[in-house]
């Protein structure tokens, strides 16, 4: 029988140097990285996570609709959004006195459309 390596090693530890310079050629540089893992950090809370959500069904929502919606303080809920929308998650329109926030644009709707669908192939 052949022998049991761990998933995550080598078996022939060997780097292949014009692979690794291609890839890291490619990669985001730091500034990058670091603010998109600053943006799943946001969306890493799941009561921010389930006003996107309502977002993403309503299409635009007041912050009282969204705390009746998504069973949470006002207060709460607001200070996600502000949080939210400075990372450019979300966006804000004025009515008169009162303020609706939707997603910020598309690839907000497909980030969260495709993790979505990727949590439910791996719930079965």
């Amino acid at each position: 029988m052949g022998s049991v390596v761990a998933a995550e090693g080598c078996v022939e530890r060997a780097v292949d140097i014009g692979r690794v310079d291609r890839t890291r050629d490619r990669l985001p540089d730091g500034d990058t990285v670091d603010a998109l893992a600053e943006m799943f950090r946001l969306l890493g809370d799941p009561s921010r996570m389930k006003v996107l959500f309502a977002l993403l069904e309503a299409g635009e929502m007041c912050v009282c609709d969204l705390a009746a919606t998504v069973d949470a303080s006002e207060s709460s809920v607001s200070q996600g959004l502000r949080l939210l929308r400075s990372a450019g998650v979300v966006s804000r329109r004025r009515d008169g006195r009162r303020v609706h926030y939707s997603l910020a644009d598309g690839h907000v709707r497909m980030l969260l459309d495709l993790s979505a669908e990727h949590h439910s192939h791996g719930a079965g």
